[in-house]
């Protein structure tokens, strides 16, 4: 029933995940586009008044003229709509999932026992879970800090930029060094959205308080707050395609278990920014293909990258000898069948992983090659928690039908 109870609050605290990242990002590239597809008012009264750009859009069966001032408007409206709930709700609901999915069993989930360093194979698991956090907290300050100390007044946030970029590629080379694959994918990615969320508190919104609080009192905003809120939404907007993809790929293996692992997530954190530029500057007028292009041609290198080789170990081993099920399968039911089982006995497991079972000759032979890539990449059995040997190994790399 416990397993069964986690499973179900997995299943609603994903769908809350999902649905509020879905409106989050989708109003935060509305904006950017509502922002980037401003003209020039036409109205004389207009500019008068201090409006900085306008759009005209039809949708739903209606008109809308949106408007921006440049400086504060004469009046404000009581009913002034703010965005914010979106964020943190993205935000909570995903470090729940977390906690349920990753802390609430750390030995299985975030430690690499195959780790080169020495101190992060041997974590215990109250010390990857203090290590995760500590991961998620020192992004952030570290990418705060970039973000004070180069471009304070927002005069080079060009080289930000490359800061900011350099930032996520170290982040991605330590997240494969210290957590198992999958863990570091996604803690990659929850890098860039504590980011994305603590620059929505600490930064957008007090500054947009502070604007409104000016006007009302019939004072001059700070331009600074409005800058500094538009730098940290446009680093925002660069970071959603990225985020969206690392956050899905724990259900690609040959990704996270590949030995150049951060490589590949470097390349596909470029690529999304490279394919989210396109759109930004489509909504300026601008058309540049060579944006999509480049962000394609990354992400087609990281497949490449990621391809197994067609003269590996597995490939060797069946060379030289011939393995068949009768070997297999006790391996499989010993090492394997704990988790992928229509009734796991693993705890934790309500169901099997990604609905693999394992439980007769035909569920296994159908998954031959899937076993043999997750199996020799190190990446199963999670953890090694079943204590699958190396000979082990041999033997399945070199199973042939």
């Amino acid at each position: 029933m416990q397993a069964y109870l986690l499973d179900f609050g997995n299943f609603m605290l994903r769908w809350l995940h999902v649905i509020a990242a879905i409106a989050w990002i989708g109003e935060s590239i509305y904006f950017v586009m509502l922002d980037n597809g401003l003209r020039t008012p036409k109205a004389a009264e207009d500019r008068d008044k201090g409006v900085f750009g306008e759009m005209w859009a039809v949708h739903g069966g209606g008109f809308y003229h949106n408007q921006k001032y440049a400086t504060a408007p004469a009046k404000l409206p009581e009913d002034l709509h703010w965005s914010f709930w979106k964020a943190y709700t993205t935000w909570l609901s995903g470090f729940a999932l977390f906690i349920l999915l990753y802390m609430a069993n750390p030995s299985f989930y975030l430690v690499n026992p195959n780790a080169s360093w020495a101190w992060a194979a041997n974590m215990s698991g109250w010390q990857a879970n203090v290590v995760a956090l500590l991961f998620l907290l020192g992004g952030w300050v570290v990418y705060n800090e970039l973000c004070k100390r180069i471009s304070p007044d927002m005069t080079r946030d060009g080289l930000l930029s490359i800061a900011v970029a350099v930032m996520m590629v170290v982040v991605s080379y330590l997240s494969t060094q210290i957590f198992s694959g999958r863990a570091a994918f996604l803690l990659t990615g929850a890098v860039m959205a504590t980011a994305m969320s603590a620059n929505v508190f600490f930064w957008i919104i007090p500054g947009q308080r502070r604007m409104v609080k000016a006007m009302k009192a019939g004072e001059a905003p700070n331009p600074l707050d409005g800058k500094r809120g538009k730098q940290r939404s446009v680093h925002n907007t660069y970071f959603t395609l990225p985020v969206v993809l690392l956050m899905i790929s724990n259900h690609y293996s040959f990704a996270y278990s590949h030995e150049q692992a951060w490589v590949i997530m470097s390349l596909f954190i470029f690529g999304g920014a490279l394919i989210r530029q396109f759109f930004v500057l489509m909504h300026a007028g601008k058309i540049q293909p060579a944006y999509p292009v480049a962000g394609t041609a990354l992400i087609a290198v990281a497949f490449w990258v990621a391809m197994p080789s067609v003269g590996g170990n597995a490939v060797q081993a069946q060379a030289s000898v011939s393995v068949g099920m009768a070997e297999v399968q006790p391996i499989i039911e010993t090492r394997c069948a704990a988790c992928h089982a229509s009734e796991p006995t693993q705890q934790g497991f309500n169901a099997p992983p990604a609905g693999l079972a394992y439980d007769t000759h035909a569920q296994i032979l159908q998954q031959r090659d899937r076993i043999q890539e997750v199996v020799a990449s190190g990446y199963m059995p999670l953890g090694n928690i079943t204590g699958m040997t190396e000979e082990e190994r041999e033997t399945i790399a070199a199973w042939s039908p």
